[in-house]
């Protein structure tokens, strides 16, 4: 049981940056990886068992991991995550436990792989994941904005007429998405997610997804940050059966984030994430196979920084004080 989409891909490729080894190399009870994060059972039964996820700094665009990592990315991820979990957990229980490696039993790793698991760890729940992308949309943009011009609606949800691309929806909608283990997840009505996970789940489920959407919204709006969409993931906990928030949670890598001061509808938006990446990416000829090129060293740290630009402004914290004191404050 897995509180992370695992990229179905198989990772053993040697040309794959996790076919090198997980974060926590020597640590016992691994699972598996995902394309950022790795996943250990720490022990304790089925039913109260609990898991370590860890944030690395892989990488991945157009469903590859790249070969270069972004330095400190991973606690970017997970500082944020922390944070909103904080912020959110009078709307939805989430899966968090603890933040510390001290809380991980005795001889799980050694002091090298404690440094390592500084700022970039959870200790989770157990919870038997959804089989649906949680997606709530607040802007017209990316895929919607392709939908909606072929189509007047996003996802079958019916809108006005003559909006622009990046143009704010007159009311959040939710969008789910499946799951697909091979190619591309795809967009599914409301309806057909009921069949999937049945209807009053379906229906907490959305009600949920927009609380968590409009309180991330109001917050990082206050930080001078739009959240044009977003993805969440929620599942069931193993322990008591109720619906709970996992994974991560409004990052640069599950958001859209835009910087309200540069807003500017009709036109697409630069964003606090991997844009530089996809963007360096599509210049180079590279067939969007593995293994995919090497960063320079300038998307590099423009990457990074973005990504710590998110950190500070949502949370208002330093990410200097973050990766020293494993602290979220000023």
């Amino acid at each position: 049981m897995s509180t992370e989409t695992i990229n179905p891909r198989d990772p053993q490729d040697p040309r794959d940056p996790r076919a090198k080894g997980h974060t926590l190399q020597g640590a016992g009870g691994f699972m598996r990886s995902g394309k950022v994060r790795d996943l250990f059972d720490v022990g304790g039964g089925a039913a109260d068992g609990r898991l370590l996820l860890v944030a690395s700094d892989r990488l991945s665009a157009f469903d590859v991991v790249l070969p270069t990592p972004i330095p400190d990315k991973g606690r970017v991820l997970t500082g944020l995550s922390r944070f909103w979990f904080a912020e959110t957990r009078d709307i939805i229980p989430n899966h968090l436990l603890g933040t510390s490696p001290n809380d991980l039993p005795k001889d799980f790793t050694d002091a090298a792989g404690k440094a390592e698991l500084k700022g970039r760890m959870m200790l989770c729940r157990k919870a038997k994941v959804l089989p649906v992308e949680v997606i709530v949309r607040g802007y017209v943009a990316g895929s919607g904005w392709k939908d909606y011009k072929r189509t007047g609606s996003i996802c079958g949800i019916e809108l006005p007429a003559g909006l622009r691309e990046s143009d704010r929806l007159p009311e959040p909608i939710f969008t789910p998405s499946t799951k697909e283990e091979v190619g591309h997840d795809q967009n599914i009505g409301f309806d057909a997610m009921v069949e999937l996970v049945g209807g009053p789940v379906a229906e907490k489920v959305r009600e949920v997804a927009l609380a968590l959407y409009r309180r991330g919204a109001e917050v990082a709006e206050r930080a001078g940050i739009l959240v044009a969409d977003t993805k969440f993931e929620l599942g069931t906990a193993v322990d008591t059966g109720e619906l709970i928030l996992i994974d991560e949670v409004m990052t640069p890598d599950s958001s859209r984030f835009w910087d309200a001061a540069d807003y500017e509808p009709g036109r697409a938006q630069d964003s606090f994430d991997k844009q530089p990446v996809r963007d360096w990416l599509e210049r180079q000829p590279w067939d969007k196979t593995y293994p995919g090129p090497e960063l320079p060293a300038e998307i590099v740290a423009d990457t990074r920084r973005r990504y710590i630009a998110a950190f500070e402004r949502i949370t208002e914290a330093r990410f200097d004080r973050y990766l020293q004191e494993d602290v979220i404050a000023s």
